[in-house]
């Protein structure tokens, strides 16, 4: 393996963990609002149920 196939290789690999950095940041910020999105879904769900009866 020649010193330029281990650059490029190692550019590749670090373009590969950039990436996946990216993806775990936005998964953790997708996971970090969704009780709140479930939640408020469910809050709504529940007054719009008790507004029908009262």
């Amino acid at each position: 393996m020649t010193m330029e196939e281990r650059e490029q290789l190692n550019r590749r690999m670090d373009a590969e963990i950039g990436k996946l950095i990216a993806e775990t940041a936005k998964i953790n910020s997708e996971n970090r609002w969704y009780p709140f999105v479930v939640g408020s879904g469910v809050t709504l769900a529940i007054v719009a149920i008790a507004k029908l009866f009262l």
